[in-house]
């Protein structure tokens, strides 16, 4: 249909009628894009009908979710960038546990917060880079990278650990990574905010954010319009090795330890949070906002359903076919 046709066809709607320009509007409403919002809401609503006798909707359980989430949010703010570049991540949950032990080893050495956020961000830092130059510079695929890199990281965790636990006994450290409370507010909250804020200006407001975004819509594209496509995707991936390694320093702060189980299964709740806020897993739509809130819905299915007394099998199945409804409504309205 030509635009003058489109024009012509709007013309015949009677000025009127604010039922037909209602269902135009509704026909080209972007339901994807605000799906996850609509699903946090209803599963809130949900768990706040059914679980009200129970302290769903206290203060308390309302900031252990949040507790529970900010880690994996952190994470999910950062493969929001590599998934919009169209690459993927699998080790950061295994850079995770590397860096929680590299931050919990400087401090019992001695080295200082400073050390240990120069070990942990480091440890990242490094891991990320080796998975960019082998993604931009060998041309390997960057799941078969990611996916080696994440046994590699892992083995070297329990190597530098003996699979033991690394003690943290600096009180500072574990106030600002994890414990701490400014009120009764989590520190963990002002990290999560921090970043997804830092993330949301970074993607949306930044030549870097328009370049992620261009380079996973279409590459050939992307390089003739001047953008240096492999040098995008590095700076993505080492972005999410720093983010795996801060939230790797918050286990430990959580925790009061490092230890190398820290992180297992991560990857695949940070993936799952990405692709529920709308970011595609094909490259080239990304948003940070709908990646925190799906973070925030994923933590509020395992609040609930722990709450609600389910074994770990049963909360599996349910959050998965949750997840899966969300995701194929969602698509199922965007091709509307």
């Amino acid at each position: 249909m030509s635009n003058k046709e489109a024009v012509n066809n709007l013309q015949t709607i009677p000025i009127g009628d604010s039922g037909s320009m209602s269902s135009l509007r509704l026909r080209h409403f972007n339901w994807r894009q605000y799906i996850v919002y609509f699903a946090f809401i209803g599963v809130f609503i949900i768990f706040s009908l059914t679980l009200s006798d129970s302290g769903f909707v206290t203060t308390n359980n309302l900031l252990n979710i949040v507790r529970q989430t900010a880690i994996i949010s952190i994470m999910a703010v950062a493969m929001t960038f590599v998934i919009s570049a169209a690459e993927i991540d699998l080790s950061i949950g295994s850079i995770v546990s590397l860096s929680s032990l590299t931050s919990a080893m400087a401090l019992q050495h001695g080295y200082g917060i400073a050390g240990a956020v120069i070990a942990g961000l480091g440890s990242g830092l490094i891991v990320g880079l080796i998975n960019g130059l082998l993604v931009t510079r060998v041309l390997i695929p960057s799941f078969l990278v990611t996916m080696a890199m994440m046994g590699i990281t892992k083995g070297l965790a329990m190597l530098v650990s003996h699979t033991a636990p690394v003690p943290i006994n600096d009180d500072n450290y574990v106030y600002i990574f994890g414990s701490g409370d400014v009120g009764s507010i989590p520190v963990l909250l002002f990290w999560m905010v921090l970043v997804a804020v830092v993330g949301h200006i970074l993607l949306r407001k930044t030549t870097f954010g328009r370049r992620t975004l261009a380079t996973g819509g279409n590459q050939s594209a992307a390089r003739f319009s001047g953008i240096n496509v492999a040098k995008t995707k590095l700076y993505v991936l080492m972005g999410s090795g720093v983010m795996a390694g801060l939230a790797g320093m918050l286990y430990a702060g959580r925790m009061h330890s490092g230890r190398y189980t820290f992180g297992e299964g991560d990857e695949l709740s940070v993936i799952a949070a990405v692709i529920l806020g709308g970011t595609s897993l094909f490259g080239g739509v990304g948003t940070v906002i709908g990646t925190v809130v799906g973070a925030l819905l994923i933590g509020t299915i395992n609040n609930g359903l722990i709450i609600m007394g389910l074994d770990v099998s049963q909360q599996m199945i349910i959050k998965g076919a949750i997840i899966i409804l969300a995701v194929a409504f969602g698509r199922k309205a965007m091709n509307r």
